[in-house]
């Protein structure tokens, strides 16, 4: 930890001059397209194919070129993570890597050839490859050096941070635990169930039992006729005790 917070303090000044260089470096991969898509166009016969390569090596450049830049961070965070605030710089060294090698294998072709775009466009292209594919290395050595696995730290984040990178790496890695606490419903409360508010809303009807209906006046007339058997006493009949079921329920 001790070596990180001496690393941290200049990193933030070297890792944010890298980052002048990585936009530098990307423009003027952005320049070499443009001159091959424009001699593509006279020279090639398959002008088509060459010419959607180097336009989306535009396009990347530019995409890599806004990841650099403080806009758009929610998006980097949200869709493209390995670009994002918190993440380090393998990927985006590894992409000019990429960018830097596709733009030196153009100078093979003939239509990108020295004798096809004259020397002074052929140094435009030839310096963007060298230049872009030097700065992806330095990417890649620059997120080992200045990042702290232990404690979650990125290069990314000192070149934001700088010393105090390691609390906000305590504050990133915190937040997500008590913000998903919070998020999840109880399932234990009575009071947040909707279920139970229904029924506290609820009012209960009154039962109301009737008496027993006396339609076979033989079956109760068997009492009189033989005085031996007792008829049942109706002061135990639950209607005598509607009032009573009415609190119970």
């Amino acid at each position: 930890m001790g070596l990180f917070q001496k690393l941290a303090g200049p990193g933030y000044v070297i890792l944010n001059a890298i980052r002048v260089l990585n936009i530098m470096s990307l423009l003027a991969v952005i320049a070499a397209s443009s001159v091959m898509l424009v001699k593509t166009f006279i020279v090639s016969k398959f002008f088509f194919f060459d010419a959607c390569s180097h336009i989306i090596e535009a396009i990347i450049s530019t995409f890599l070129i806004i990841s650099e830049l403080p806009f758009f961070k929610g998006y980097y965070s949200r869709n493209w993570p390995l670009f994002g605030p918190e993440s380090g710089f393998l990927t985006l060294g590894l992409a000019m890597l990429m960018l830097g090698n596709g733009v030196l294998g153009n100078l093979n072709k003939e239509a990108t050839s020295q004798k096809s775009l004259g020397l002074a466009f052929w140094r435009i292209v030839i310096g963007a490859g060298i230049v872009v594919f030097f700065m992806g290395a330095v990417n890649i050595v620059a997120n080992f050096i200045f990042r702290d696995r232990s404690n979650g730290v990125t290069a990314r984040m000192v070149r934001t941070h700088g010393a105090y990178a390691d609390q906000k790496a305590n504050t990133i890695h915190s937040s997500p635990s008590l913000s998903r606490k919070n998020s999840l419903p109880s399932y234990y409360s009575r009071s947040s169930s909707p279920r139970s508010e229904t029924r506290q809303k609820t009012q209960r009807f009154p039962l109301h039992i009737s008496s027993p209906i006396r339609e076979n006046e033989e079956y109760f007339g068997k009492s009189q006729a033989h005085p031996d058997v007792q008829e049942p006493s109706l002061a135990h009949h639950p209607a005598m005790y509607s009032g009573t079921t009415d609190n119970r329920v």
